[in-house]
């Protein structure tokens, strides 16, 4: 695999969805990343109440994030509209 996983900063927040979504450049294709806003919350022992505050927490949890991310990305574990869902009930 050793193929490079590239990160940019922009995040999608999707109150009403409940998402926070970022992407990942991995062989020459864009993967979309997407985390629940209520796995955030879990992960950083937090209360998320607005989409600002989501943006937030996941700064803080970034690289952990990113990291995880990256490795589902390269075990390919892609839903079936090929998203990479982290602590998703289907990973």
């Amino acid at each position: 695999m050793n193929q490079q996983i590239l990160f940019n900063d922009l995040l999608d927040i999707k109150w009403q969805q409940g998402t926070v979504a970022f992407s990942a450049q991995w062989g020459g294709s864009s993967v979309l990343c997407l985390i629940g806003i209520d796995q955030l919350a879990k992960r950083s022992g937090q209360t998320i109440g607005n989409a600002e505050q989501a943006g937030v927490v996941f700064e803080q949890l970034r690289f952990e994030l990113e990291e995880e991310a990256e490795i589902l990305i390269e075990d390919e574990a892609f839903d079936a509209q090929g998203r990479i869902w982290l602590g998703h009930p289907a990973c």
